[in-house]
Protein backbone atom coordinates (compact mmCIF):
# COMPACT_ATOMS: atom_id res chain seq x y z
CA UNK A 1 0.00 0.00 0.00
CA UNK A 2 1.72 3.17 -1.23
CA UNK A 3 0.80 6.62 0.08
CA UNK A 4 1.56 9.96 -1.58
CA UNK A 5 0.92 13.60 -0.76
CA UNK A 6 -1.47 14.65 -3.52
CA UNK A 7 -1.18 18.38 -4.29
CA UNK A 8 -4.68 18.21 -5.79
CA UNK A 9 -6.35 17.14 -2.52
CA UNK A 10 -3.66 18.68 -0.26
CA UNK A 11 -3.40 15.49 1.78
CA UNK A 12 -1.72 12.08 1.98
CA UNK A 13 -3.68 9.50 -0.03
CA UNK A 14 -3.43 5.77 -0.69
CA UNK A 15 -2.41 5.20 -4.31
CA UNK A 16 -5.24 3.57 -6.26
CA UNK A 17 -4.37 3.32 -9.97
CA UNK A 18 -6.94 3.26 -12.76
CA UNK A 19 -5.94 -0.28 -13.62
CA UNK A 20 -4.80 -2.72 -10.97
CA UNK A 21 -1.09 -3.48 -11.15
CA UNK A 22 -0.35 -0.67 -13.63
CA UNK A 23 0.88 2.89 -13.02
CA UNK A 24 0.69 5.58 -15.71
CA UNK A 25 3.07 8.50 -15.08
CA UNK A 26 3.76 11.76 -16.90
CA UNK A 27 6.71 13.92 -15.86
CA UNK A 28 7.44 17.39 -17.22
CA UNK A 29 10.72 17.15 -19.13
CA UNK A 30 13.41 19.69 -20.02
CA UNK A 31 13.15 22.86 -22.04
CA UNK A 32 16.19 22.35 -24.25
CA UNK A 33 17.86 25.76 -24.34
CA UNK A 34 20.66 25.21 -21.79
CA UNK A 35 22.08 22.54 -19.49
CA UNK A 36 19.84 21.38 -16.64
CA UNK A 37 21.05 22.80 -13.33
CA UNK A 38 21.23 20.73 -10.15
CA UNK A 39 17.91 22.13 -8.93
CA UNK A 40 16.20 20.71 -12.03
CA UNK A 41 18.05 17.42 -11.54
CA UNK A 42 16.83 17.10 -7.95
CA UNK A 43 13.28 16.93 -9.35
CA UNK A 44 14.24 14.18 -11.81
CA UNK A 45 15.88 12.19 -8.99
CA UNK A 46 12.66 12.42 -6.93
CA UNK A 47 10.63 11.25 -9.93
CA UNK A 48 13.06 8.39 -10.47
CA UNK A 49 12.61 7.28 -6.84
CA UNK A 50 8.84 7.38 -7.36
CA UNK A 51 9.13 5.19 -10.44
CA UNK A 52 11.51 2.78 -8.68
CA UNK A 53 9.18 2.51 -5.66
CA UNK A 54 6.25 1.64 -7.93
CA UNK A 55 8.34 -1.02 -9.69
CA UNK A 56 9.58 -2.27 -6.29
CA UNK A 57 5.94 -2.75 -5.30
CA UNK A 58 5.29 -4.83 -8.41
CA UNK A 59 3.59 -2.23 -10.60
CA UNK A 60 4.03 -2.25 -14.35
CA UNK A 61 4.95 1.37 -15.04
CA UNK A 62 4.43 3.35 -18.23
CA UNK A 63 6.39 6.57 -17.92
CA UNK A 64 6.11 9.40 -20.45
CA UNK A 65 8.35 12.48 -20.51
CA UNK A 66 8.09 15.43 -22.88
CA UNK A 67 10.92 17.37 -24.44
CA UNK A 68 10.04 21.05 -24.87
CA UNK A 69 11.72 22.14 -28.08
CA UNK A 70 9.36 25.04 -28.88
CA UNK A 71 6.91 27.42 -27.22
CA UNK A 72 8.45 28.07 -23.79
CA UNK A 73 8.78 31.85 -23.51
CA UNK A 74 11.04 33.65 -21.06
CA UNK A 75 7.96 34.93 -19.18
CA UNK A 76 5.12 32.87 -17.74
CA UNK A 77 2.78 35.67 -18.85
CA UNK A 78 3.17 34.87 -22.59
CA UNK A 79 5.50 37.76 -23.34
CA UNK A 80 9.14 37.84 -24.39
CA UNK A 81 11.08 35.55 -26.68
CA UNK A 82 11.16 31.78 -26.96
CA UNK A 83 13.98 30.43 -24.76
CA UNK A 84 15.25 28.18 -27.54
CA UNK A 85 15.35 30.96 -30.14
CA UNK A 86 17.24 33.17 -27.67
CA UNK A 87 19.79 30.37 -27.20
CA UNK A 88 20.03 29.98 -31.00
CA UNK A 89 20.92 33.68 -31.31
CA UNK A 90 23.42 33.43 -28.47
CA UNK A 91 25.19 30.37 -29.88
CA UNK A 92 24.71 31.24 -33.58
CA UNK A 93 22.98 27.95 -34.37
CA UNK A 94 19.55 26.96 -35.63
CA UNK A 95 16.76 26.41 -33.08
CA UNK A 96 16.67 22.73 -33.99
CA UNK A 97 20.43 22.34 -33.45
CA UNK A 98 20.11 23.98 -30.03
CA UNK A 99 17.16 21.80 -29.02
CA UNK A 100 18.83 18.55 -30.07
CA UNK A 101 22.19 19.44 -28.47
CA UNK A 102 20.69 20.21 -25.06
CA UNK A 103 18.33 17.22 -25.30
CA UNK A 104 21.40 14.97 -25.67
CA UNK A 105 23.08 16.75 -22.75
CA UNK A 106 20.00 16.17 -20.57
CA UNK A 107 19.88 12.47 -21.42
CA UNK A 108 23.59 12.21 -20.58
CA UNK A 109 22.90 13.73 -17.15
CA UNK A 110 20.12 11.21 -16.52
CA UNK A 111 22.51 8.37 -17.30
CA UNK A 112 25.23 9.74 -15.04
CA UNK A 113 22.75 10.04 -12.17
CA UNK A 114 21.46 6.48 -12.81
CA UNK A 115 17.96 7.82 -13.52
CA UNK A 116 15.82 5.31 -15.40
CA UNK A 117 14.83 6.68 -18.81
CA UNK A 118 11.13 7.11 -19.55
CA UNK A 119 9.38 4.45 -21.61
CA UNK A 120 8.26 7.18 -24.03
CA UNK A 121 10.13 10.35 -25.04
CA UNK A 122 7.94 12.80 -26.93
CA UNK A 123 8.91 16.17 -28.40
CA UNK A 124 6.58 19.16 -28.63
CA UNK A 125 7.44 19.64 -32.31
CA UNK A 126 6.27 16.10 -33.05
CA UNK A 127 2.71 16.84 -31.90
CA UNK A 128 1.92 20.19 -33.56
CA UNK A 129 -1.05 18.74 -35.50
CA UNK A 130 -2.40 17.16 -32.30
CA UNK A 131 -2.09 20.47 -30.47
CA UNK A 132 -3.93 22.33 -33.24
CA UNK A 133 -6.76 19.77 -33.12
CA UNK A 134 -6.93 20.13 -29.33
CA UNK A 135 -7.18 23.93 -29.55
CA UNK A 136 -10.04 23.45 -32.04
CA UNK A 137 -11.93 21.44 -29.38
CA UNK A 138 -11.45 24.26 -26.86
CA UNK A 139 -12.57 26.79 -29.49
CA UNK A 140 -15.70 24.77 -30.29
CA UNK A 141 -16.58 24.64 -26.57
CA UNK A 142 -16.27 28.40 -26.22
CA UNK A 143 -13.11 28.60 -24.11
CA UNK A 144 -10.96 30.62 -26.53
CA UNK A 145 -10.71 34.14 -27.92
CA UNK A 146 -8.44 35.91 -30.39
CA UNK A 147 -6.09 38.80 -29.74
CA UNK A 148 -3.58 40.46 -32.06
CA UNK A 149 -1.02 38.24 -30.32
CA UNK A 150 -2.69 34.84 -30.72
CA UNK A 151 -5.38 32.44 -29.45
CA UNK A 152 -6.01 32.65 -25.70
CA UNK A 153 -7.76 30.46 -23.13
CA UNK A 154 -10.49 32.31 -21.23
CA UNK A 155 -10.05 31.20 -17.60
CA UNK A 156 -13.21 33.06 -16.52
CA UNK A 157 -15.28 30.47 -18.41
CA UNK A 158 -14.03 27.65 -16.14
CA UNK A 159 -15.77 27.52 -12.75
CA UNK A 160 -13.00 25.66 -10.95
CA UNK A 161 -9.88 27.29 -12.39
CA UNK A 162 -6.94 27.03 -9.97
CA UNK A 163 -7.57 23.57 -8.51
CA UNK A 164 -3.93 23.26 -7.36
CA UNK A 165 -3.78 26.66 -5.74
CA UNK A 166 -3.59 27.06 -1.95
CA UNK A 167 -7.07 27.81 -0.59
CA UNK A 168 -6.12 31.33 0.50
CA UNK A 169 -4.73 32.29 -2.93
CA UNK A 170 -6.79 34.56 -5.17
CA UNK A 171 -6.02 36.58 -8.32
CA UNK A 172 -7.76 39.93 -7.86
CA UNK A 173 -8.99 42.09 -10.76
CA UNK A 174 -6.22 44.43 -11.84
CA UNK A 175 -3.52 42.27 -10.27
CA UNK A 176 -0.06 43.40 -11.37
CA UNK A 177 0.97 41.15 -14.28
CA UNK A 178 2.53 41.66 -17.69
CA UNK A 179 -0.61 42.05 -19.79
CA UNK A 180 -0.78 41.25 -23.49
CA UNK A 181 -2.96 43.72 -25.46
CA UNK A 182 -6.46 42.25 -25.75
CA UNK A 183 -5.96 39.74 -22.92
CA UNK A 184 -9.20 39.64 -20.90
CA UNK A 185 -8.08 38.24 -17.53
CA UNK A 186 -4.70 38.18 -15.73
CA UNK A 187 -4.82 34.35 -15.58
CA UNK A 188 -5.63 33.81 -19.29
CA UNK A 189 -2.85 32.11 -21.26
CA UNK A 190 -1.80 31.56 -24.86
CA UNK A 191 -2.80 28.40 -26.70
CA UNK A 192 -1.34 29.55 -30.03
CA UNK A 193 0.99 32.50 -30.59
CA UNK A 194 1.24 34.29 -33.94
CA UNK A 195 4.65 34.28 -35.68
CA UNK A 196 5.04 38.09 -36.08
CA UNK A 197 8.21 37.92 -38.16
CA UNK A 198 9.55 34.82 -36.49
CA UNK A 199 11.16 32.54 -39.08
CA UNK A 200 12.07 29.37 -37.16
CA UNK A 201 9.78 26.91 -35.39
CA UNK A 202 6.63 28.24 -37.11
CA UNK A 203 3.64 26.23 -38.42
CA UNK A 204 0.43 26.92 -40.34
CA UNK A 205 -2.82 26.80 -38.39
CA UNK A 206 -6.49 27.80 -38.87
CA UNK A 207 -5.70 31.03 -36.98
CA UNK A 208 -2.53 31.95 -38.84
CA UNK A 209 1.17 31.06 -38.82
CA UNK A 210 2.59 30.58 -35.38
CA UNK A 211 3.55 28.13 -32.66
CA UNK A 212 1.82 26.47 -29.69
CA UNK A 213 1.83 27.69 -26.11
CA UNK A 214 3.94 25.83 -23.56
CA UNK A 215 0.99 24.77 -21.35
CA UNK A 216 -0.85 23.07 -24.22
CA UNK A 217 1.89 20.64 -25.25
CA UNK A 218 1.91 18.71 -21.95
CA UNK A 219 -1.87 18.20 -21.99
CA UNK A 220 -1.82 16.90 -25.55
CA UNK A 221 1.23 14.66 -25.16
CA UNK A 222 0.16 13.11 -21.86
CA UNK A 223 -3.37 12.31 -23.09
CA UNK A 224 -2.02 11.01 -26.41
CA UNK A 225 0.15 8.43 -24.62
CA UNK A 226 -1.71 7.76 -21.35
CA UNK A 227 -5.38 8.65 -21.85
CA UNK A 228 -7.45 10.76 -19.46
CA UNK A 229 -7.36 10.66 -16.55
CA UNK A 230 -4.02 8.96 -16.06
CA UNK A 231 -2.55 8.11 -12.66
CA UNK A 232 0.31 10.43 -11.70
CA UNK A 233 1.60 13.79 -12.96
CA UNK A 234 4.90 15.07 -11.56
CA UNK A 235 7.08 18.16 -11.64
CA UNK A 236 8.72 20.80 -9.48
CA UNK A 237 6.79 23.05 -7.08
CA UNK A 238 7.43 25.96 -9.46
CA UNK A 239 4.94 24.33 -11.88
CA UNK A 240 2.02 24.29 -9.43
CA UNK A 241 0.59 27.80 -9.73
CA UNK A 242 0.77 28.32 -13.51
CA UNK A 243 1.94 25.45 -15.74
CA UNK A 244 0.15 22.56 -14.03
CA UNK A 245 -2.84 24.73 -13.16
CA UNK A 246 -3.21 25.58 -16.86
CA UNK A 247 -2.81 21.96 -17.92
CA UNK A 248 -5.68 20.95 -15.62
CA UNK A 249 -7.83 23.84 -16.89
CA UNK A 250 -7.46 22.84 -20.55
CA UNK A 251 -8.16 19.15 -19.94
CA UNK A 252 -11.22 19.96 -17.87
CA UNK A 253 -12.54 22.45 -20.45
CA UNK A 254 -12.07 20.01 -23.33
CA UNK A 255 -13.11 16.72 -21.72
CA UNK A 256 -14.81 17.55 -18.38
CA UNK A 257 -12.24 15.32 -16.67
CA UNK A 258 -9.27 15.89 -14.38
CA UNK A 259 -6.03 15.33 -16.30
CA UNK A 260 -4.41 13.11 -13.64
CA UNK A 261 -5.62 11.71 -10.32
CA UNK A 262 -2.41 12.31 -8.34
CA UNK A 263 -0.14 15.38 -8.59
CA UNK A 264 3.29 15.08 -6.96
CA UNK A 265 5.73 17.99 -6.71
CA UNK A 266 9.37 18.17 -5.63
CA UNK A 267 10.60 21.11 -3.55
CA UNK A 268 13.32 23.62 -4.41
CA UNK A 269 17.04 23.08 -4.05
CA UNK A 270 18.66 26.12 -2.42
CA UNK A 271 22.34 27.01 -2.72
CA UNK A 272 23.95 28.33 0.46
CA UNK A 273 20.44 29.08 1.72
CA UNK A 274 19.48 31.15 -1.33
CA UNK A 275 17.41 30.48 -4.44
CA UNK A 276 19.51 29.72 -7.51
CA UNK A 277 19.89 32.74 -9.78
CA UNK A 278 22.33 33.72 -12.54
CA UNK A 279 22.67 37.16 -10.92
CA UNK A 280 23.99 35.49 -7.74
CA UNK A 281 26.33 33.23 -9.70
CA UNK A 282 25.09 30.18 -7.78
CA UNK A 283 23.69 28.04 -10.59
CA UNK A 284 25.60 24.78 -10.96
CA UNK A 285 25.30 22.00 -13.51
CA UNK A 286 26.27 18.35 -13.10
CA UNK A 287 29.37 19.08 -15.21
CA UNK A 288 30.38 21.73 -12.65
CA UNK A 289 30.28 19.10 -9.89
CA UNK A 290 32.19 16.56 -11.99
CA UNK A 291 34.88 19.14 -12.84
CA UNK A 292 35.37 19.65 -9.11
CA UNK A 293 36.05 15.93 -8.79
CA UNK A 294 32.68 14.69 -7.48
CA UNK A 295 31.02 11.43 -8.45
CA UNK A 296 27.56 12.30 -9.91
CA UNK A 297 26.02 9.62 -7.66
CA UNK A 298 27.24 11.61 -4.65
CA UNK A 299 24.71 14.27 -5.67
CA UNK A 300 22.05 11.56 -5.94
CA UNK A 301 22.93 10.35 -2.43
CA UNK A 302 22.82 13.97 -1.22
CA UNK A 303 19.26 14.34 -2.57
CA UNK A 304 18.11 11.05 -1.03
CA UNK A 305 19.00 12.38 2.42
CA UNK A 306 16.11 14.87 2.31
CA UNK A 307 12.41 14.24 1.75
CA UNK A 308 11.35 15.31 -1.75
CA UNK A 309 8.72 17.71 -0.31
CA UNK A 310 11.23 19.59 1.87
CA UNK A 311 13.60 22.32 0.71
CA UNK A 312 17.20 21.12 0.50
CA UNK A 313 20.18 23.40 0.99
CA UNK A 314 23.15 22.64 -1.24
CA UNK A 315 26.71 23.44 -0.18
CA UNK A 316 29.93 21.90 -1.42
CA UNK A 317 30.76 20.94 2.15
CA UNK A 318 27.48 18.98 2.36
CA UNK A 319 28.16 17.36 -1.02
CA UNK A 320 31.63 16.35 0.18
CA UNK A 321 30.06 14.70 3.25
CA UNK A 322 27.66 12.82 0.95
CA UNK A 323 30.56 11.68 -1.24
CA UNK A 324 32.43 10.38 1.82
CA UNK A 325 29.31 8.52 2.98
CA UNK A 326 28.85 6.98 -0.48
CA UNK A 327 32.53 5.94 -0.65
CA UNK A 328 32.19 4.35 2.79
CA UNK A 329 29.06 2.52 1.63
CA UNK A 330 30.83 1.22 -1.49
CA UNK A 331 33.73 0.08 0.67
CA UNK A 332 31.42 -1.86 3.00
CA UNK A 333 29.47 -3.40 0.11
CA UNK A 334 32.74 -4.53 -1.47
CA UNK A 335 33.75 -6.19 1.80
CA UNK A 336 30.33 -7.85 2.21
CA UNK A 337 30.48 -9.15 -1.37
CA UNK A 338 33.75 -10.90 -0.56
CA UNK A 339 32.51 -12.34 2.76
CA UNK A 340 29.00 -13.55 1.81
CA UNK A 341 29.78 -17.22 2.38
CA UNK A 342 27.29 -18.05 5.12
CA UNK A 343 23.77 -19.19 4.27
CA UNK A 344 21.18 -16.41 4.46
CA UNK A 345 18.19 -16.67 6.78
CA UNK A 346 15.33 -15.48 4.59
CA UNK A 347 13.01 -14.92 7.56
CA UNK A 348 15.44 -12.26 8.81
CA UNK A 349 15.68 -10.76 5.32
CA UNK A 350 11.89 -10.67 5.00
CA UNK A 351 11.58 -8.88 8.34
CA UNK A 352 13.99 -6.10 7.28
CA UNK A 353 12.41 -5.82 3.82
CA UNK A 354 8.99 -5.33 5.41
CA UNK A 355 10.43 -2.42 7.42
CA UNK A 356 11.84 -0.95 4.20
CA UNK A 357 8.52 -1.35 2.35
CA UNK A 358 6.66 0.42 5.16
CA UNK A 359 9.11 3.33 5.20
CA UNK A 360 9.51 3.90 1.47
CA UNK A 361 5.78 3.48 0.77
CA UNK A 362 5.01 6.31 3.19
CA UNK A 363 5.31 9.15 0.66
CA UNK A 364 8.80 8.11 -0.56
CA UNK A 365 10.59 8.60 2.76
CA UNK A 366 14.17 8.20 1.49
CA UNK A 367 15.91 9.76 4.55
CA UNK A 368 14.33 7.18 6.87
CA UNK A 369 15.02 4.41 4.32
CA UNK A 370 18.72 5.37 4.22
CA UNK A 371 18.82 5.30 8.02
CA UNK A 372 17.43 1.75 7.93
CA UNK A 373 20.14 0.76 5.45
CA UNK A 374 22.89 1.93 7.84
CA UNK A 375 21.13 0.14 10.72
CA UNK A 376 21.22 -3.08 8.70
CA UNK A 377 24.97 -2.63 8.13
CA UNK A 378 25.63 -2.35 11.87
CA UNK A 379 23.13 -5.07 12.90
CA UNK A 380 25.14 -7.87 14.58
CA UNK A 381 22.25 -10.32 14.31
CA UNK A 382 22.59 -10.31 10.51
CA UNK A 383 25.42 -12.13 8.75
CA UNK A 384 27.36 -10.83 5.73
CA UNK A 385 25.19 -12.66 3.19
CA UNK A 386 21.98 -11.26 4.70
CA UNK A 387 23.35 -7.73 4.81
CA UNK A 388 24.58 -7.90 1.22
CA UNK A 389 21.28 -9.24 -0.13
CA UNK A 390 19.33 -6.55 1.75
CA UNK A 391 21.53 -3.71 0.49
CA UNK A 392 21.26 -4.87 -3.11
CA UNK A 393 17.48 -5.12 -2.68
CA UNK A 394 17.18 -1.62 -1.11
CA UNK A 395 19.27 -0.23 -3.95
CA UNK A 396 16.47 -1.07 -6.39
CA UNK A 397 14.97 2.13 -4.95
CA UNK A 398 18.11 4.12 -4.06
CA UNK A 399 19.73 3.62 -7.48
CA UNK A 400 23.33 3.94 -6.20
CA UNK A 401 24.69 1.09 -8.36
CA UNK A 402 25.62 -1.10 -5.38
CA UNK A 403 25.31 -4.28 -7.47
CA UNK A 404 28.19 -3.01 -9.65
CA UNK A 405 30.63 -2.76 -6.74
CA UNK A 406 33.18 -5.58 -7.14
CA UNK A 407 34.00 -7.98 -4.30
CA UNK A 408 37.13 -7.07 -2.38
CA UNK A 409 40.37 -8.55 -3.73
CA UNK A 410 43.48 -8.03 -1.62
CA UNK A 411 46.79 -7.98 -3.52
CA UNK A 412 49.48 -10.31 -2.17
CA UNK A 413 51.71 -7.30 -1.46
CA UNK A 414 49.02 -5.87 0.87
CA UNK A 415 48.49 -9.27 2.54
CA UNK A 416 52.20 -9.39 3.39
CA UNK A 417 52.01 -5.87 4.85
CA UNK A 418 49.00 -6.90 7.00
CA UNK A 419 50.92 -9.90 8.38
CA UNK A 420 53.97 -7.74 9.04
CA UNK A 421 51.85 -5.16 10.85
CA UNK A 422 50.21 -7.85 13.02
CA UNK A 423 53.67 -9.13 13.99
CA UNK A 424 54.77 -5.62 14.99
CA UNK A 425 51.56 -5.11 17.01
CA UNK A 426 52.18 -8.34 18.95
CA UNK A 427 55.69 -7.05 19.66
CA UNK A 428 54.07 -3.74 20.78
CA UNK A 429 56.00 -1.78 18.17
CA UNK A 430 53.07 0.61 17.71
CA UNK A 431 54.88 3.36 15.82
CA UNK A 432 56.26 0.98 13.18
CA UNK A 433 52.83 -0.72 12.89
CA UNK A 434 51.19 2.68 12.28
CA UNK A 435 53.65 3.43 9.48
CA UNK A 436 52.57 0.24 7.72
CA UNK A 437 48.90 1.20 8.23
CA UNK A 438 49.64 4.48 6.41
CA UNK A 439 51.38 2.62 3.57
CA UNK A 440 48.34 0.34 3.25
CA UNK A 441 46.11 3.43 3.12
CA UNK A 442 48.29 5.02 0.42
CA UNK A 443 47.83 1.80 -1.59
CA UNK A 444 44.04 2.31 -1.46
CA UNK A 445 42.95 0.16 1.50
CA UNK A 446 41.70 0.81 5.04
CA UNK A 447 42.63 -1.59 7.84
CA UNK A 448 40.39 -1.91 10.92
CA UNK A 449 41.32 -3.80 14.07
CA UNK A 450 38.49 -5.96 15.42
CA UNK A 451 38.13 -8.61 18.14
CA UNK A 452 38.36 -11.32 15.48
CA UNK A 453 41.45 -9.79 13.90
CA UNK A 454 42.22 -7.12 11.26
CA UNK A 455 39.64 -6.34 8.58
CA UNK A 456 40.60 -4.62 5.37
CA UNK A 457 38.42 -2.54 3.06
CA UNK A 458 39.03 -0.90 -0.30
CA UNK A 459 38.96 2.90 -0.51
CA UNK A 460 36.61 4.11 -3.29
Amino acid sequence: MIKFFNTLSRKIEIFKPKKEGQALIYTCGPTCYWFSHIGNLRTYIFEDVLKRVLIYNGYKVKHVMNVTDVGHLVSDQDVGEDKILLAAKREKKSAKEIARFYERAFKRDLKRLNILEPDVWIRATETIKDQIEFIKILEKKGFTYLTEDGVYFDTSKLKKYGRLWPKEMKILPGARVEMVPGKKNPTDFALWKFAKGRKEMVWNSPWGKGFPGWHTECVVMSIKELGIPFDIHCGGVDHILIHHTNEIAQAEAAFSKILANYWLHGEFLLVDGKKMAKSLGNIFTLDDLIQRGFNPLSFRYFCLQAHYRSKLNFTFKALEASENALKNLYSLVSLLASEKKKRANFKKIKREKEKFFEIINEDLNTPKALALMWEVLSNKSLNESEKYLLLIDFDRVFGLNLEKIPALKIPKKIEKMILEREKLRKEKKWEEADKIREKIKEAGFIIEDTESGPKIRKIF
